[in-house]
């Protein structure tokens, strides 16, 4: 992952790419109907980095660090207290449907028994075993989906054009069977990633640094989809992927495309890294829901220590999310974007036939709320999570005119939720909305 300060270039960077896209979205909608209605990932930042809980690769990168100071955290990584069944528990209890967790970042690091070098938790660190084929194993086990985040550069690898000093760059066009040979290296592990572990999703990184050429990045979709054909891929692959993967900042107005996934941290790093500033259950949710409701997934991130274990901050918000989760699971899970701004001064969803619209009141709400434009007559209105009945009153609709009046619905103190109350409107037809401008008609 880049790191939080080029976050923003990289989010409209991203959505430019998106009018280079590659992919027909009708050639694809039937594989990813599961991403579509799961809503929620968690992602998973595990590496060498948090031995001394530094940033990701970027530490050498930037140079905050050598890169040989970075890499003798090798000597550190031993996983002794992991446990990916309690992993799989945990993301079970989130309500989250699929999980994507490192298996290589750009610093070279292999998190599982790859044959392509010795460069691996399995021969390099003391943990001496492969960390990603038993997680995916607990995760089936649980009907989660499987995901495989994949950095295609490699700033460790002696033939990738290297940027430690001057003298290990070279010009892809002039050292063709260098460059060539690198490319060979990388898609094998693909290869073997596919052929091991059959990852239900792709998540790849660094993209940026090459062209889809260079990178032979139709190539590399196909040896994916040889594999598996029902295989999802994310938009970092110069516009040979399925959906789009926009970092850390929420979108202000609704994303364009058909799929897309908001990526972002507990705190503020992406792997375990020496970081105070948790989000709080109450951002978390919020975060997610105003993603839902705007038609796009939340891949919500993790860093697990070099022994395996999870911050206690961050069971804790997996672990309020996901009561929160279950009591408003129909609102959430399964459902279609809300309506458009201006009807309701919230985020809102609907049911897949559209005949069920549920408010989100962020906050302490209570007394009454309005929504406007519902050419519809609401048959019941209820709490979820409660089954409270609740009352509600139309004013100003004229018998003469189609535009419609506006709901008023009253909201008791007694039945807030702590974190974000749901209400669930039961209409008569699928849902049917004024978009006029008033007057006469």
């Amino acid at each position: 992952m880049k790191k939080i300060f080029i976050t923003t270039c990289l989010f409209f960077a991203i959505l430019q790419s998106n009018s280079q896209q590659k992919v027909n979205p009708e050639s694809i909608r039937q594989k990813m109907q599961w991403f579509a209605d799961a809503k929620l990932g968690i992602f998973i930042h595990a590496g060498i980095y948090s031995v001394d809980g530094i940033d990701e690769s970027w530490s050498f990168h930037n140079k905050k660090i050598s890169h040989a100071d970075y890499m003798k955290q090798l000597k550190g990584f031993t996983l002794k207290n992991y446990n990916p069944s309690f992993w799989a528990d945990l993301i079970k209890e989130s309500g989250a449907r699929y999980a994507v967790i490192t298996t290589k970042h750009h610093d070279g690091v292999a998190m599982y028994d790859t044959k392509m070098n010795n460069l691996s938790i399995v021969k390099a660190t003391p943990a001496k075993r492969d960390m990603i084929k038993p997680f995916f194993d607990e995760l089936r086990k649980r009907d989660i989906k499987c995901g495989a985040y994949f950095s295609l550069i490699d700033w460790t690898h002696p033939d990738y054009p290297g940027f430690l000093n001057d003298s290990s760059k070279y010009i892809l066009e002039k050292d063709y069977e260098r460059w060539n040979r690198f490319r060979q290296f990388f898609q094998g592990q693909i290869k073997e990633i596919g052929t091991m572990l059959n990852p239900d999703l792709w998540w790849f990184d660094g993209d940026w640094e090459h062209s889809a050429e260079q990178w032979e990045s139709e190539k590399v979709r196909n040896i994916i989809l040889s594999n598996n054909p029902k295989a999802i891929i994310n938009g970092r692959l110069q516009g040979y992927g399925d959906y789009e993967t926009p970092e850390q900042n929420f979108p202000v107005t609704r994303p364009k495309y058909a799929w897309w996934e908001l990526c972002m941290t507990t705190n503020d790093n992406w792997g375990f890294h020496h970081d105070e500033n948790w989000k709080t259950p109450y951002q978390i949710i919020t975060i997610f829901i105003d993603v839902v409701s705007n038609g796009g997934n939340l891949l919500l991130d993790f860093g697990p220590k070099e022994d395996g274990t999870i911050p206690e901050e961050q069971i804790h918000v997996l672990k309020e999310l996901g009561a929160w989760n279950k009591k408003h699971d129909e609102a959430i899970f399964n459902t279609l974007g809300g309506i458009p701004q201006g009807h309701f001064y919230g985020p809102t969803t609907l049911s897949k036939d559209s005949t069920s619209l549920y408010l989100f009141l962020h906050g302490n709400v209570d007394g009454t709320i309005m929504l406007k434009g519902l050419d519809n007559k609401i048959e019941e209105i209820t709490v979820l999570g409660n089954g409270t009945k609740l009352s509600h009153k139309v004013v100003g609709k004229i018998s003469w005119s189609p535009v419609p009046g506006l709901v008023y619905i009253d909201v008791p103190e007694n039945v807030k939720d702590k974190y974000v109350t749901v209400l669930k409107l039961k209409l008569d037809k699928p849902i049917k909305l004024y978009r006029g401008q008033g007057g006469f008609n």
